[in-house]
């Protein structure tokens, strides 16, 4: 343990403003000497099992760490499917996500400190001999500034900390003299251009050869950037400042983080997501704590306890309480309007907030990480994986999984924290669900959709990065480690910085920049070490019972609204008009919408437009519930348009030497067999001749009894169908003759049929883009016979399987209907801004003028006369929800006398505070729908 750490235990009273960062850098891992009181309780994991556990930790990472460096070195990442390395410019464009990708062999930069965590301090030399000799910084491509910073300058920093201590060791790295250092430091000078804003905020991308604004550099027109893209540089900036003496890395990031909080909400104290680089107008006005947002938070705390500066605790504590005060509903995590914080932004959450439980333990604040940690738990047990966007009573709403490692990061603070086995059976959980679902020959591939259990050909360097080092480390003891990580506070991708830069190179401004522009009550901050005897009731089941009513949250769970329940219900009155319960033909319904200023027109067509002008609303209160009324609709107008279609479809490859560890994604078809509803169908594959299937088959007797598998075109998709199953095919597999197509650039397909009666289709029909259907075709060039699954949702794999030979396929019956290829989601319409008091919604937005429309949705006749959620999940649950809705109005009506922070919602606006705030709430809203993570 270094100086400044070393004398003062975790209970131990520190003065305030005292240099004591060192000490509170490790509050997370200071309750690990406390974590034995509170075991009792539960049936602790014998020593045995855990180096089991850890153990098969370092096998799965030398799995995917060798496949990389087989595969895919000196690429920047593996993709585990084709088992090559993805080089940007050679692979169909992912978009944002390959701005990470800078030709500089990504993924062994990103996994340097790994390899020493994990004990493997010779592949730890090996590999950065390798970084030393053929990584080349200079490259003529365009990086994500932040993504840059975090992986690559990280990871050299990283591995330099940990280079210089094996060195001081006396065993490794005595021919090590500051490389990788003098690597970060070329690094950090080629990203300083892109702060070269009047704001100090930099731009999101750079051309390591060209820099900024330059014609060959082709960036540097972005105006835009996101709030965690600008303010997680300080960790890294701060580091190479110190380690090296050149100041300047340090006070750009700082500048950055200065002009962040300054341009906050001043009455919410929060930030939003996207901001404008040279203006420093928020463009997102949502704020929450997962993708835009996270790291900016992380990184506040982490600043002052790495540098030391109490601006930063200041600002940390600032954020946290208007966090918990409007954006935390446990266990939810809810974005809300900056501008309005008592308004949600959102029904759903994003992966990317699983960090914050984790960072919570660092702050000291145990019960909300809790509670929040096992909501999440328990939407992992229900998909096997957290979903990248799940909805607030819990489904899925983006099915994608790439191997994020934030759930796992939380887990082990948790466990330091609580000293609680379950978290080391959490941990055990994950293991199995990435060797059972994501393992594959050659890595571990990403999910493209958890509900089937489908592969994304994708393994990013953070799998590598924080993974494995953060489930290493939950089971590991102290002996097990070559060092004391103690000594080391972890950036936001998991590199170890030493805690002794603090007290280094301190010529670097520490002046209190908070008190510039604004004065904080600090006298409820926390300046000292968290204490476990504090933070815990003498009580070793403390966790558990926090976290018992919440086993069954997932799967017994009302859905919640878009808005907050104690907003619903105002003095007692009845709960405003929901879009779910509205219905057309309601007097009472027409009555409600009329006094909330929405006027109902019915189309020509047979659509019913629901038009909203504020100005006629009875009162300010009923053009919010209007404006809330119309969010809705249109959310949920989206939302059925989405449920029409048919859901993806899985093909898994079951054969030596896959034995179902490659599943594709695979489009599904309008006719034949419908998965979804009977059984799978299982057998060898065998290719159609002619290949097209558009004629009678000339070998029948190769595709009887098997999956044929036939190439897309020049004719029908029921006449391939009907031409293999006249063969004696049990079905078929249609392949994309577009080279290069794949799933993971083009939407999916669903294959509809002829316009003609399709019910003597009774084998199913599966597509697969070019991409995934190579796959296929190359197993058959090398192991001959191929046998594959096709479901609705990849199965588990028979832990027998891989040792029994061959089994034998299986043949059912089928049936339905359908023309060509349909996309399987329909576009949906959009809000369409027409001026700061009028803007509509409509499938045709020709269909309605700016003149007689404020905001408008367009709601199709079938679902004028029915509950348009009555098929959702949870109608079973009516009583629970009734009973629910009654507990929480009665609470809610106790809270709004008792609490001055709720009874806002009684105060009556003026409308032209209404009209004022319009333009901003419609703005935010049409990001909602646009969002990407």
């Amino acid at each position: 343990m270094s100086e400044a750490g070393g004398g003062r235990g975790c209970g131990s009273s520190v003065p305030q403003r005292a240099p004591w960062s060192l000490v509170a850098a490790t509050a997370a891992f200071c309750l690990v000497s406390a974590t034995s009181v509170w075991t009792a309780g539960a049936a602790p994991m014998s020593r045995e099992e855990r180096q089991k556990l850890g153990n098969q930790v370092l096998e799965m990472f030398d799995h995917a760490y060798g496949n990389y460096m087989e595969h895919a070195y000196p690429a920047d990442e593996l993709m585990p499917l084709t088992c090559r390395g993805r080089v940007r410019g050679q692979e169909p464009s992912r978009g944002d996500v390959d701005d990470a990708l800078g030709k500089f062999s990504l993924t062994l930069i990103d996994s340097l400190d790994t390899l020493v965590v994990l004990n493997k301090t010779k592949e730890f030399e090996d590999a950065v001999r390798k970084v030393l000799r053929d990584v080349n910084l200079d490259n003529d491509v365009v990086v994500s500034v932040f993504e840059t910073n975090i992986r690559v300058l990280g990871g050299l920093l990283g591995g330099h900390s940990l280079a210089i201590m094996l060195k001081e060791k006396g065993e490794h790295m005595q021919w090590y003299n500051d490389e990788l250092l003098q690597m970060a430091k070329q690094l950090g000078y080629k990203l300083l251009p892109a702060f070269n804003t009047t704001s100090g905020l930099p731009y999101p991308r750079i051309n390591l050869k060209f820099g900024i604004r330059k014609p060959e550099a082709r960036t540097g027109t972005e105006t835009d950037t996101c709030t965690a893209c600008a303010g997680t540089l300080i960790l890294e900036f701060a580091a190479l400042s110190r380690f090296t003496g050149a100041t300047i890395f340090e006070e750009y990031a700082r500048k950055a983080l200065d002009f962040l909080w300054e341009k906050r909400q001043r009455s919410s104290n929060l930030v939003g997501v996207t901001i404008n680089i040279h203006t420093g107008d928020w463009v997102r006005k949502d704020s929450g704590v997962g993708a835009g947002i996270d790291s900016y938070y992380e990184y506040l705390l982490k600043a002052y306890v790495l540098l030391g500066d109490d601006s930063f605790l200041e600002r940390f504590n600032t954020h946290y309480d208007a966090i918990m005060r409007y954006i935390s509903q446990p266990p939810l995590l809810l974005d809300v309007h900056i501008h309005k914080p008592m308004l949600n932004a959102r029904t759903w959450m994003d992966a990317l907030l699983a960090f914050f439980p984790g960072l919570q333990v660092l702050k000291g604040d145990i019960r909300p990480a809790i509670e929040t940690h096992e909501m999440l738990y328990q939407v992992i047990k229900k998909h096997n994986f957290l979903p990248e966007a799940f909805t607030t009573d819990f489904r899925v709403h983006w099915a994608q999984h790439p191997l994020r490692p934030e759930f796992a990061e939380s887990t082990y603070f948790l466990y330091k924290a609580t000293g609680d086995p379950y978290y080391l059976e959490v941990g055990k959980t994950l293991i199995e669900n990435l060797n059972k679902y994501a393992r594959v020959p050659c890595g571990f591939a990403a999910m493209k959709d958890v509900r089937t259990g489908s592969h994304e050909d994708r393994m990013d360097s953070f799998f590598l990065a924080e993974m494995f080092k953060y489930l290493y480390l939950l089971f590991a003891d102290k002996e097990d480690i070559i060092f004391d990580i103690e000594d080391y506070i972890f950036t936001t991708e998991a590199h170890l910085l030493p805690l002794w830069l603090s007290t280094t190179n301190q010529s670097i401004s520490k002046k209190n920049t908070t008190s510039e522009y604004t004065e904080l009550d600090d006298s409820n901050f926390d300046w000292t070490c968290p204490n476990t005897q504090i933070l815990f009731p003498n009580d070793p089941l403390y966790a558990q019972s926090i976290r018992e009513p919440l086993k069954n949250v997932v799967d017994k769970s009302c859905p919640r609204g878009i808005i907050r329940v104690e907003e619903s219900f105002r003095s007692g009155a009845k709960p405003p008009l929901r879009a779910r319960d509205f219905m057309a033909t309601n007097p009472e319904h027409l009555e409600i919408l009329k006094k909330m200023g929405v006027s109902l027109i019915h189309l020509k067509d047979g659509r019913v437009q629901l038009v909203q002008h504020a100005i006629q609303a009875a009162s300010s209160i009923d053009a919010e519930d209007g404006l809330r009324f119309m969010q809705e609709m249109i959310e949920l107008s989206s939302q059925q348009q989405k449920e029409q279609q048919l859901p993806p479809r899985a093909v898994q490859i079951v054969s030596h030497p896959f034995f179902g560890r490659v599943v594709l994604t695979a489009g599904p078809a309008q006719f034949g067999l419908d998965l979804s509803k009977h059984k799978e169908t299982r057998g060898f594959v065998a290719s159609s001749k002619p290949y097209n299937g558009c004629s009678e088959l000339t070998n029948p007797e190769a595709v009887m009894g098997k999956i044929a598998l036939i190439q897309r075109g020049q004719c029908m998709f029921a006449e391939k169908a009907r031409n293999i199953q006249n063969a004696g095919a049990i079905g078929g597999i249609v392949i994309d003759d577009n080279e290069g197509s794949s799933s993971d650039t083009a939407p999916l397909f669903q294959m509809a049929g002829d316009g003609k009666d399709t019910d003597d289709i009774k084998i199913p029909m599966l597509f697969l883009f070019s991409k995934e259907g190579s796959i296929i075709l190359d197993a058959i060039r090398e192991y001959e016979e191929v046998e594959v699954l096709l479901s609705d949702k990849a199965k588990d794999r028979d832990p027998e399987m891989e040792s029994e030979e061959q089994p034998s396929s299986e043949n059912d019956s089928q049936d339905q209907s359908a023309e060509e290829i349909t996309p399987s989601s329909q576009e949906v319409g959009l809000v369409e801004q027409e001026s700061p008091e009028e803007s509509s919604l409509n499938s045709e937005p020709e269909s309605s003028s700016p003149a007689d429309t404020d905001n408008a949705a367009s709601v199709s006749a079938s679902e004028q006369n029915s509950n348009p959620m009555e098929n959702h999940e949870t109608t079973s649950l009516d009583g629970e929800c009734s009973d629910l809705d009654n507990q929480l109005q009665e609470q809610s009506e106790t809270e709004e006398d008792s609490n001055p922070n709720v009874s806002w919602g009684k105060k009556v606006q003026p409308i032209d505070s209404i009209l004022a705030d319009w333009n901003e709430d419609i703005e935010a809203f049409e990001m909602m729908e646009k969002d990407e993570l």
